[in-house]
């Protein structure tokens, strides 16, 4: 496969992400990775356990602050200009913790409260799919259900950009494609979309390109065909083995 690239080539990328590097001790988890992101793109993030991939998309959203780099979200700096960021990202994290003793209802007034133009409750819970549990606490809720609420919350705000960490985790078939239908309805409407996966198929159908991490850097990026074809395999699998020499772990 041809050397990593930085992207589209854009005077104006949604996300500009420069030498980026966060150790912990003696042990570099990311490790100068560098990536422009274009305004309406769907980038898919890849690498097995360990990569850096959610360390790196943690960072772009402000939540860890970088030991070295410079990331541009929309021209914001995301530790800098967290309040103004907030307003145009999006972020729905793996292992996101709620208030416990609040309904899907009241979670979601709650979020709408911090923008001046939010989705309305019930094109939320329509989205995803949780019309039924809207009087339901979170604690109540299954590990599926409190996915698709992360999922809605992170779009409340309408925003620009969103990050999905392993957006369809827990979900039952039904549910992933209607998660699925949601983002390609995001992408249409020109959302920048960063959506770190375990699930190949996943990435193939949504994804116009798709940046593969592996022991911190980036070791190759493309569009999803031109993975396959660089490393000659016939899949997405196949080819995410031949760049790296290990297999995929399937995210519970």
């Amino acid at each position: 496969m041809n050397p990593p690239s930085t992207g589209p080539s854009t005077k104006n990328p949604a996300v500009q992400v420069e030498d980026l590097t966060k150790r912990y001790g003696d042990r570099s988890v990311v490790d100068g990775i560098t990536l422009n992101i274009a305004r309406g793109e769907t980038l898919g993030v890849l690498g097995v356990n360990g990569a850096g991939k959610t360390t790196t998309v943690e960072m772009i959203a402000g939540l860890r602050r970088p030991d070295g780099g410079r990331v541009s979200v929309l021209g914001l700096d995301p530790v800098r200009d967290r309040g103004a960021l907030r307003q145009v990202l999006g972020v729905q994290l793996q292992d996101a913790e709620l208030h416990h003793a609040l309904t899907v209802r009241e979670l979601l007034d709650l979020y709408r409260s911090f923008y001046p133009r939010p989705r309305p409750v019930a094109e939320l819970l329509d989205l995803v799919g949780l019309e039924e549990q809207r009087a339901v606490r979170f604690e109540n809720l299954s590990g599926g259900q409190q996915q698709r609420l992360s999922i809605a919350l992170a779009l409340v705000g309408r925003p620009h950009i969103v990050i999905l960490d392993e957006l369809t985790t827990g979900l039952d078939p039904a549910a992933r494609r209607r998660m699925w239908r949601t983002i390609e309805q995001l992408r249409a409407d020109g959302v920048t979309v960063i959506l770190v996966s375990h699930t190949m198929e996943e990435v193939e159908r949504l994804c116009d390109r798709i940046v593969l991490l592996h022991g911190g850097k980036v070791l190759a990026t493309g569009a999803p065909a031109e993975f396959v074809q660089g490393a000659g395999t016939t899949t997405l699998d196949e080819a995410f083995v031949q760049l790296t020499g290990e297999e995929m772990e399937t995210a519970e």
